[in-house]
């Protein structure tokens, strides 16, 4: 085969072959339809060879050509070789870097341009303008928009308020928003949707997004999403089958977003019929954005063989998809596998991230594995140059914390590079209570009352150390601290899938259709563990009651009652399910270990810290949780 020749000096070749002199016009033509870095750099050959590189027509579509193919390097090139470049010139340049997420080259093009003497145009401010992370920069675009009688255009009005929404200044977005009635571009709406969206004015957001008369799968996206990071999941996943009802066709976007909203409400069944949703569509694609989505879900969920189907189906994988992984394994307690994988990324030479370092910290921590997880913790910053994050750190606490190492997780949060939050706070008072060092946590909490620290998890615990001791005058002083301060106590939830169907239940729920049969195979539930030799766990219920009581306050938590109808609900070798909002009580985990014998069911159990997985009446942890 020959090989490729370039055009002569000046010729080219038209659309039936003959050969042609390349003229300006006409190698403008052809770089329009340029879609390829070496189609560009071989129209740029022929272009130098014709002389025509100081044309500027030519020159600019050039520039274009080699942008639209992702060579900014060649393209920036072209544009400080060009003479006296106009502001069409920079705003091309500018466009391309900012919509590639290339903020500071942007803004510094800017500078470059204003710097020459040239006035940006309606086209360059709206192209910089989403380049703006800082509002003061935003704003002073905005003054410089308003100074050159530009802040009216629609394309800058539309950019300006998308900047102030990114900034979570709704008041400004929304008075630009008012100016644009009653018939604002579909960018603006979807703009302020989002900025609603973002800052949890889910009411406001819902209200605009209902009144749109055409809604494309942008302004759906946003609806979800502002669902799903408002720990609203249902109405996420009511809103994308309203979605599917209508006309509009979900994109790549939307199924990772629902996947997200899925792995939130660990329903499985759900997240099954997306998988082959993906797999049916012509418009989502199975890549690594979706497979990665896909294996965190089903890690989520509870369906561990699934997420490691998919895992192995993904061709080159990268950091992210093992980062899925890893910590799909680490919260199903499984650390063996975890440091395999580790191993494993390492031999495919992929550098650990963040990320991957809280898996392999969770890992550790679910399975006392002390010396493990306080090398990982050192090799960060040693071996790989990852500051620990308050994440890292509350891995750790909890590692130490578990394992009775008390006084060094404190020492831990006492030299911290950063500021403990609650959840780390929360953490350290647990493993007071676990391991009765009333002392301790007494300090801890009576520090973080005085600082105003304290919320409902803390007092909740700090409650629980003093009636576990039965300082029942402590106890009250505690619940009345709360009372004054408007904390609540979050209440227990726990949710059981059914045919693609959520029920949810709190504890002595009486509020569903098949109450009376709950309640019946409830009865039957602990009238057979008893038999095995349960003892209910009285101690664990700290109100002061009697014995008689506090038996019969355990025997209706909610996950008794999800795992009662699932148990009337679902085919005899079927595996139940369980996802609850807190973490399980040592009562619960008995039992559920003995009715997994009883039954010979498999009972999968995601607590608020990991799965518990019981099989023929033991558990994945090992009792270590």
């Amino acid at each position: 085969m020959s090989a490729a020749v370039l055009p002569s000096v000046a010729t080219a070749r038209d659309s039936g072959g003959h050969n042609v002199s390349l003229t300006a016009d006409r190698a403008v033509s052809l770089l329009v339809a340029c879609s390829t870095a070496r189609r560009a750099s071989e129209l740029h050959a022929a272009v130098l060879r014709a002389g025509l590189d100081s044309a500027r027509a030519v020159a600019f579509r050039l520039q274009r050509a080699y942008a639209s193919s992702d060579r900014l390097d060649h393209s920036l090139t072209l544009l400080h070789r060009t003479q006296d470049p106009t502001a069409i010139f920079y705003t091309s340049a500018i466009r391309a870097h900012s919509s590639r997420g290339l903020s500071l080259a942007a803004l510094a093009l800017l500078s470059d341009m204003l710097s020459d003497g040239l006035l940006p145009t309606a086209h360059t401010l709206s192209a910089s303008l989403p380049s703006c992370r800082g509002i003061s920069l935003g704003r002073a675009l905005h003054t410089y928009a308003f100074k050159l009688a530009l802040s009216g255009d629609s394309y800058v009005a539309t950019a300006l308020l998308g900047m102030y929404a990114r900034a979570g200044d709704a008041a400004a977005a929304h008075a630009l928003f008012y100016e644009m009635q009653p018939d604002p571009h579909v960018v603006s709406v979807t703009a302020m949707l989002t900025c609603y969206a973002n800052m949890g004015a889910l009411d406001d957001a819902r209200r605009l997004f209902d009144g749109l008369s055409k809604k494309d799968f942008i302004c759906w996206n946003a609806m979800i999403d502002g669902y799903k990071q408002h720990g609203k999941p249902n109405e996420a996943l009511q809103l994308f089958q309203q979605m599917l009802r209508s006309s509009v066709e979900p994109d790549e976007v939307t199924v990772v977003l629902v996947l997200s909203v899925v792995a939130q409400l660990g329903t499985v069944e759900s997240g099954k019929w997306l998988h082959s949703y993906v797999k049916n569509s012509r418009r989502v694609r199975l890549n690594l954005r979706v497979g990665t989505a896909l294996v965190d879900m089903y890690c989520k969920c509870g369906s561990l063989e699934d997420a490691v189907a998919v895992f192995h189906g993904i061709a080159d994988k990268d950091i992210v998809v093992w980062n899925a992984m890893i910590n799909g394994y680490a919260m199903h307690g499984d650390s063996t596998r975890v440091l395999e994988m580790f191993a494993q990324l390492q031999e495919q030479g992929l550098w650990p991230t963040d990320i991957t370092f809280i898996g392999l910290l969770n890992a550790c921590s679910h399975s006392g594995l002390v010396e493990d997880g306080c090398k990982f913790f050192r090799s960060m910053e040693q071996e790989y140059g990852i500051d620990p994050k308050i994440e890292h750190y509350g891995c750790m606490v909890d590692l130490l914390g578990r394992a009775g190492l008390i006084d060094e997780a404190f020492h831990l949060v006492q030299s911290m590079t950063v500021t403990p939050d609650a959840i780390l706070w929360v953490s350290l008072l647990a493993a007071c209570r676990l391991h009765k060092n009333m002392a301790l946590g007494q300090r801890i909490a009576d520090y973080l009352v005085a600082k105003g620290l304290a919320n409902s998890g803390m007092y909740i615990l700090l409650s629980n150390i003093y009636a576990a001791v039965g300082k029942w005058e402590e106890v009250a002083q505690v619940r009345s601290m709360m009372k004054a301060s408007g904390i609540q106590k979050e209440p227990g939830c726990s949710a059981i899938e059914i045919d693609r169907k959520v029920y949810e239940f709190v504890a002595g729920d009486m509020s569903h259709p098949r109450t009376d049969e709950i309640y019946a195979m409830l009865d039957k539930m602990n009238g057979l563990v008893k038999e095995h030799g349960h003892v209910p766990h009285t101690e664990i219920v700290l109100h002061d009651l009697d014995e008689t009581m506090k038996e019969r306050a355990l025997a209706v938590h909610s996950e008794k009652l999800a795992v009662a109808f699932g148990l009337i609900s679902t085919e005899p070798a079927a595996t139940i399910k369980i996802v609850k909002n807190l973490r399980a009580c040592s009562d619960c985990h008995a039992v559920l270990k003995l009715v997994s014998k009883i039954t010979g069911r498999k009972i999968v159990f995601r607590d608020r810290n990991r799965f518990h997985h019981f099989v023929d009446g033991s558990c994945t942890c090992g009792d270590y949780w």
